[in-house]
């Protein structure tokens, strides 16, 4: 008799089982997962993965000379022994998790009582590392199409981040235009990953579209060591996927520094910007050191009047997912503190990938004020979101 138990049994296992914990964990700590403001709001989720079933229904939406090609992109060089998805979300006709727009509403979102849920694609859309400008531009317009017309009608919670190609920065600045002013969308989205760091003036088109239109800029992890795009380490490439993944926040870091140091918020102070999926326990050392520098070296960057924390807890908010886990569960609360929590953490759960974090049991114990700020009142803030429960406009 085999004994081995299959990826779908070691999923729901894993799943099943860290989700006991958590509750075991809540029970004993006495606490209320659900900490409302006095608004309504209760939570808001920064990182859903919606996808398609069939790669047709992006292609559609492409211009007839890119129907043939499809979708290429290049796809990620490190394998997850684990999978990445989930694999007790997978629909009831087979398909992937992430597919079934409805189950993701009523098995999720009504689960766990979440007001508005930021939808970010599909990871393998790695439009940064495409060689190809024109072509890349219209995958994006092509995604764009699907959101608006496909996915966002399904559920007035779902909040859509457009799709743009970095190396068309002016194509990209007219997508966001012309997609900008519809109610749910809410966030441009940039690949993690790029030729260059997203601080530089070639990007800047994109950033006046978005300030322009109310809209967040977003970094998410796609196109790290893919196609045209730098390594993902300042080491070069890794070996396998726990460096690659480990390491995110170092790209992170770059994207973060160009953007700062390059004056991106001294000439769109209103812009607001999400690093999600990257981490954030890197973040007050960043800020530190970042700041010392300056004090040292602000020659170089004269148009920073402020230091660059300043702009960072400004106009920067990052995503609660992957939460750091260090070994004294007090040690989580110092990072809160020096990274300014309160100001700039956004709960995610990067659902349906299996090592999410369920809102129920993905946030360390902390206090109520700290909670609120988390769970929606810095996202309301973020993605300018209705507080008083009057529907997005």
């Amino acid at each position: 008799m085999d004994n081995r138990l299959s990826l779908a049994e070691k999923s729901l296992f894993i799943v099943g089982y860290i989700g006991l914990l958590g509750f075991m964990s809540q029970q004993a700590q006495g606490q209320d997962s659900d900490v409302p403001s006095e608004a309504g709001l209760s939570l808001v989720d920064a990182d859903i993965h919606q996808r398609w079933a069939d790669d047709q229904a992006i292609i559609k939406y492409l211009p007839d000379r890119y129907k043939d090609d499809g979708l290429v992109l290049p796809e990620l060089l490190y394998r997850n022994p684990g999978e990445f998805l989930r694999q007790d979300e997978v629909t009831e006709t087979g398909d992937k998790p992430g597919t079934d727009l409805e189950k993701i509403a009523d098995e999720h979102l009504d689960e766990f009582d979440i007001d508005y849920a930021m939808l970010t694609g599909n990871s393998w859309f790695n439009l940064a590392a495409l060689p190809n400008r024109d072509y890349a531009h219209e995958l994006a317009r092509a995604f764009n199409e699907w959101l608006v017309n496909d996915v966002l009608p399904v559920d007035d919670r779902f909040l859509g981040s457009l799709y743009v190609a970095p190396k068309a920065p002016e194509k990209a600045a007219d997508l966001i235009r012309e997609y900008g002013d519809h109610p749910q969308v809410r966030q441009v989205l940039l690949p993690g990953g790029a030729e260059v760091p997203y601080g530089r003036s070639q990007y800047w088109p994109m950033y006046e579209a978005a300030e322009e239109k109310n809209l967040a800029m977003a970094v998410h992890p796609f196109s790290e060591g893919h196609g045209t795009s730098n390594p993902p380490t300042g080491a070069g490439h890794p070996n396998n996927y726990i460096e690659w993944h480990t390491l995110l926040g170092g790209y992170y870091m770059g994207q973060l520094a160009s953007i700062v140091t390059e004056g991106v918020f001294v000439e769109y102070p209103d812009l607001r910007w999400a690093f999600i999926e990257g981490g954030y326990g890197w973040l007050p050392h960043f800020m530190w050191r970042l700041d010392k520098n300056w004090k040292g070296l602000r020659s170089q960057v004269p148009w920073l009047e402020e230091k660059p924390s300043h702009y960072i807890r400004n106009n920067v908010w990052f995503a609660s997912q992957p939460v750091e886990e260090p070994e004294e569960p007090e040690h989580h609360d110092y990072i809160l503190e020096m990274m300014h929590a309160d100001e700039m953490l956004i709960y995610a759960s990067d659902y349906p990938h299996w090592d999410g974090d369920d809102p129920e049991w993905g946030l360390p114990p902390m206090d109520d004020e700290m909670k609120k700020a988390i769970r929606h009142e810095n996202a309301a803030e973020l993605w300018d979101l209705p507080t008083d429960g009057s529907g997005l406009e």
